[in-house]
């Protein structure tokens, strides 16, 4: 039998309907031992008072105060693990060059142990101190590494989706960044996926192993069959670009002719625990293949705006009940934040309506109606994100574990500025979307434990 842990009391915000919000002004959630909600109780409820009565005798309460707000925490569905010291550098360059330039060079530098050590600690506590609960990663080709990097998730508590990377295609890949053989990666990644499930500390499956071919192009046939082999024996989550750019869409169709998403699932890589990137160019058939089998997108909207030629039908997947969440795409994208890709995400939809060119009158600049609002973006970073990854986060509701940050509006230099006799319960959520900045985050938690602390 389960005890209660703790319990906050205090106002909160979250999203259990898509396009709405919840707001309640003064709720006790109650936390039990195995990092679960027990149960959310207000005023109304007759056991509010003893329950609070007796955690706050017992030191569990903790009380949140009138310019705090407890959120869920975020998912982030596209992280590029190794590419963090390369935020911010080169994103006015063409993707090519900012591959080649850059990426490329520096993921090849995570072979060295020595190196990832330096820098994924760094990035775990960045993201994590950005309120991102839950994040999936994208390693590189070298399985120490990213053994390491889900050692590190582990270690700071955060919940972690870890991929070694696979990219095989000769023709597609430099040469001084890919495996060795087809067979050697194949055998990694099977070797990965059972380090990762046996990591000491984690029978719990905090970190879990993600199947990762980079994208169609830097992938043999034979890669992909011997990774869709691997998803059915493991039942484990995969991860993968899917129709970002012309270039990626019009390689698949002439050498298969097919599209990104009809390949995943000739190959048994598409699930209901399969998280398919940017997806940009999908087609109708796509649409169905995505809903009939359960797979998730990750939204990467301001890396969209970089590299992918064409913004994202989010109005329509949205609209098609297809799961989706969003991805900062670090370091396609270099804020590691996913309240800014909130922000984004709407900005993305706002220039898919109206259009850009001058040149084009204004009835026919954009695509009218595409556009998305505040609280689909939030909800797509809290309870869609959670759907991608298979968890029950993303919720202020008895059964889901607490994930969940503590926002202060009122901590010193903050961008928020709340005013209670102009500001809606809704004015303040989106305040607190667009405006949030690290330092407003006090507390975060994970699965009922406390992983930050300002």
């Amino acid at each position: 039998m389960t005890e209660i842990k703790f319990g906050v009391l205090g106002q909160y915000f979250h999203c259990p309907v898509k396009g709405d919000f919840e707001y309640a002004s003064n709720a006790l959630v109650l936390v039990d031992d195995k990092g679960v909600i027990a149960s959310v109780l207000t005023e109304k409820d007759a056991d509010f008072q003893t329950q609070l009565s007796q955690l706050s005798a017992n030191k569990q309460l903790i009380e949140l105060s009138s310019s705090q707000y407890l959120m869920p925490g975020m998912v982030d569905l596209h992280v590029h693990a190794p590419q963090f010291p390369q935020a911010g550098k080169g994103l006015d360059l063409p993707l090519y060059d900012w591959l080649q330039d850059y990426t490329f060079p520096l993921e090849a530098k995570f072979e060295d142990l020595n190196f990832a050590k330096k820098i994924y600690p760094e990035l775990v506590q960045s993201l994590l101190a950005n309120g991102t609960t839950s994040a999936v990663y994208f390693a590189t080709i070298h399985k120490h590494t990213s053994v390491e990097l889900a050692r590190e998730c582990l270690k700071q508590g955060q919940r972690g989706f870890i991929g070694k990377v696979n990219m095989d295609e000769a023709s597609q890949c430099p040469p001084f960044y890919i495996e060795p053989s087809t067979r050697d990666a194949l055998i990694d990644t099977e070797d990965f996926i059972q380090q990762v499930l046996q990591l000491e500390g984690n029978e719990h499956q905090l970190v879990s192993p993600v199947v990762t071919p980079r994208f169609v192009p830097s992938c043999t046939s034979e890669m992909l069959q011997g990774l869709g082999e691997l998803v059915q024996k493991y039942h484990c989550h995969v991860q993968t670009h899917c129709s970002e750019s012309d270039w990626a869409r019009d390689y698949s169709q002439e050498k298969y002719g097919k599209t990104d998403v009809e390949i995943y699932s000739d190959f048994g890589l598409m699930t209901s625990k399969t998280i398919l990137a940017h997806s940009i160019f999908l087609t109708p058939n796509d649409h169905a293949v995505i809903k009939a089998t359960g797979a998730s997108i990750a939204h990467c909207p301001l890396s969209n705006m970089y590299f992918a030629n064409a913004a994202m039908q989010t109005r329509e997947i949205l609209d098609n009940e297809l799961k989706c969440g969003l991805g900062s795409d670090l370091a396609g994208a270099p804020i590691p934040s996913i309240f800014h890709t909130c922000l984004d995400a709407v900005n993305h939809s706002r220039v898919r309506e109206d259009g850009t060119s001058t040149y084009l009158p204004a009835d026919s600049r954009g695509e009218s109606g595409s556009r998305i609002s505040f609280l689909e973006s939030y909800w797509m970073a809290t309870v869609g994100g959670g759907q991608a990854i298979d968890a029950r986060v993303g919720l202020f509701q008895p059964g889901f574990e607490f994930d969940a940050l503590i926002v202060d509006t009122a901590v010193a230099d903050s961008n928020i500025f709340i005013l209670d006799e102009m500001d809606s319960a809704k004015d303040k959520l989106e305040k607190i979307i667009t405006l949030n900045s690290r330092q407003n985050i006090r507390k975060v938690w994970v699965k009922g434990q406390l992983v930050i602390e300002k």
